[in-house]
């Protein structure tokens, strides 16, 4: 189904999101690499059950996806996404002493391409009264679930991720 010209980012916008996914990937690889290294914490499958336990949330994508694609509605869902993995991020503080520079790198990242999503909803005129907030974040009892809670989070944001640079190419394409 075609969009509206209304429904497309500017092109100049994807060469700028597309090196900021290429970033964040890039940090997130590196902190994946070392909690398999340093914690034989490597295979994300194997602690769904503690990140169900965690209550580690995964932001939808599906107004991204759906037949009838709306760009603000899918912007939103893509800022809130971002704000949440940043709020994850956060929550990970104290994983350990080498990962931190990489963890605040990874979190102003976050924070840096949900400013950028934020500011095409301003400039499309449709930002909401009140810019929204993201929800409860999980508490890790031990190093060992903050860790495992890394993993899931960095696998989780990798997914995430992917799917966000597509839908934007997609809307990005006039």
């Amino acid at each position: 189904m075609p969009l509206s010209s209304s429904n497309y980012l500017p092109q100049n916008f994807l060469p700028q999101i597309q090196e900021q996914v290429r970033k964040i990937h890039s940090d997130v690889e590196g902190l994946q690499q070392r909690l398999c290294s340093d914690y034989s914490l490597c295979h994300p499958e194997e602690l769904i059950f503690i990140g169900q336990y965690l209550g580690i949330p995964k932001p939808p994508l599906e107004n991204c996806y759906s037949r009838d694609l709306r760009l603000v509605a899918c912007l939103n869902q893509l800022h809130y996404g971002l704000q949440l993995y940043q709020g994850l991020v956060k929550a990970l503080g104290g994983i350990s002493p080498e990962l931190a520079p990489t963890l605040n790198t990874l979190q102003l990242d976050l924070g840096d391409f949900a400013a950028n999503i934020w500011q095409q909803i301003e400039d499309l005129q449709v930002a909401p009264e009140v810019m929204p907030t993201q929800g409860t974040l999980p508490i890790f009892s031990s190093s060992f679930y903050r860790r495992a809670g890394g993993v899931l989070i960095f696998d989780h944001l990798q997914g995430f991720l992917d799917k966000a640079y597509r839908a934007l190419r997609y809307l990005s394409q006039a």
